[in-house]
């Protein structure tokens, strides 16, 4: 009944699902340091396949050489911290110079926010979905899941990123990139602050560097290590929705924690 709640109040003013996805594989590009050696020794798989960039993935060199078909943005910080955020701004710079057909994919409870900002990418294409996270009797999940009402709780943009793959049509979803290794990251400094440095396949500057700091003050640990328990358990219900729709995800990272999908080099 919460999930219900949730999605008569917040999920409205999604693009409809597609089949622009069908007879084609898709990859999604997380932005792990696995990706690097992906991207240095399997460039030509890759760019035989429609692919799908994250977060900050266009302001790497590789961004405007692998020319993603889709990027997708979660995070509000994508749309409130344009003027405070130096990467921010850049981003929306990069994709403003984006000069190949591409699907944006926003959350519409963004979409207010973006639109100022989305006049300065007049060549892209727009998609919204919605981001509300849904538990409770699965039949009635995977009902809003297939109408593009709910999804499973989205702790990082690849649960959005895999479910929207889904909805665009794609049948055999591919995963690189995905390491998900935050607990090797973590750590507790010696004022008690929890400390977790997630790399990337590019070097992150200091202004990054700085945001992550500021996003884990006064977290307890406990509570990080929850946040990332509902991550790996939405791979599990994404895994188990695929299967009932024939769907199939393959983890393609190389030491990936993701232990939901099965594995291929």
């Amino acid at each position: 009944m919460a999930s219900l709640a949730k999605v008569l109040l917040l999920s409205k003013g999604a693009s409809a699902g597609s089949n622009e996805g069908k007879d084609r594989e898709l990859i999604i590009l997380g932005n792990g340091p696995s990706l690097r050696a992906t991207i240095d020794n399997e460039i030509e798989w890759l760019l035989e396949h429609d692919m799908m960039a994250v977060n900050f993935a266009a302001l790497s060199d590789e961004f405007f050489r692998l020319r993603p078909r889709y990027y997708i943005l979660a995070d509000g910080h994508f749309f409130n911290s344009v003027i405070t955020d130096r990467n921010v701004k850049n981003l929306w710079e990069a994709l403003s110079r984006v000069s190949w057909k591409m699907t944006l994919l926003i959350p519409s409870k963004f979409k207010h926010l973006s639109r100022p900002l989305l006049m300065h990418t007049q060549g892209i294409d727009v998609r919204y979905f919605n981001l509300t996270p849904v538990e409770g009797f699965r039949w009635l999940n995977h009902i809003l899941f297939s109408a593009g009402l709910g999804m499973p709780r989205p702790r990082n943009v690849l649960i959005p990123a895999i479910m929207e793959g889904i909805r665009l049509g794609y049948t055999k979803i591919f995963l690189c990139g995905a390491d998900h290794s935050w607990t090797k990251t973590l750590d507790v400094d010696h004022e008690n602050f929890v400390v977790s440095i997630q790399p990337h396949f590019y070097e992150d500057n200091e202004d990054e560097h700085k945001r992550v700091r500021e996003t884990y003050k006064g977290l307890k640990l406990h509570d990080v290590l929850g946040s990332m328990t509902i991550a790996f358990r939405s791979y599990w219900e994404i895994a188990l929705y695929a299967q009932k729709k024939r769907i199939e995800i393959i983890n393609a990272t190389p030491g990936s924690m993701i232990d939901a999908f099965p594995r291929k080099r």
